[in-house]
Parts: C-alpha cells; structure tokens; sequence
C-alpha cells in the first residue's frame, strides 16, 4: 500500500510536467481521496469518471473475459483525460494535449 507522503510525491512529480493540468484521486466508489481542482469540479469529474469508468470495465470483460483495463485516455481538442485504474482507486490526470 502506498503511504500518503508517496502519493504526495507522485502528486507533485505529476503536476511538474508542463502539460499537466489538474490530478485528481478518487477510490472505486468515486469518493475524492486527493484533488488538485476546487470542490465543485472535483465532484463532477469524479461522478462523470466513475461511470464511464464502469462502462468501460463491463465493454472490457464483455469483449474479452480474461481481459482488465489497465489504463485509459481520453484525448478531445481541448484536455486529455487519462487514467489509470487499481483495485481500490483511479488516478486521473487531466493534462492540455501537445501539439
């Protein structure tokens, strides 16, 4: 199990890179375990994640049972959304895509 100072770190690794916008932490139940964005937004992309997150899980193991998503992206003109599920939690980093 990863410690709290470790996620810290992570965390700020993460936010380092130029590109990244905001990194949110949220457990499979969509609670906010850690958020770099104000309360409101945290809980829309929390809500909105966990769902496309369970649908995306069920189009997995529908396709292909012995199959787990490891991790997804999500890239539109103006944010790239990717995240990376575990047991327990998602981390999802929203980041401005390159040119």
């Amino acid at each position: 199990m990863t410690s709290p100072s470790e996620v810290e770190d992570i965390i700020k690794r993460l936010q380092a890179n130029k590109h990244v916008q905001e990194v949110l932490i949220i457990n499979d139940s969509g609670q906010i375990i850690k958020s770099s964005m104000d309360s409101g937004l945290s809980k829309q992309y929390s809500d909105l994640i966990t769902k496309l997150i369970e649908q995306t899980i069920n189009a997995v193991k529908e396709l292909d049972d012995t199959n787990d998503l490891s991790f997804m992206r999500i890239r539109t003109k103006k944010h790239e959304i990717m995240i990376a599920p575990d047991k327990e939690y998602f981390l999802i980093v929203i980041q401005n895509p390159e040119k």
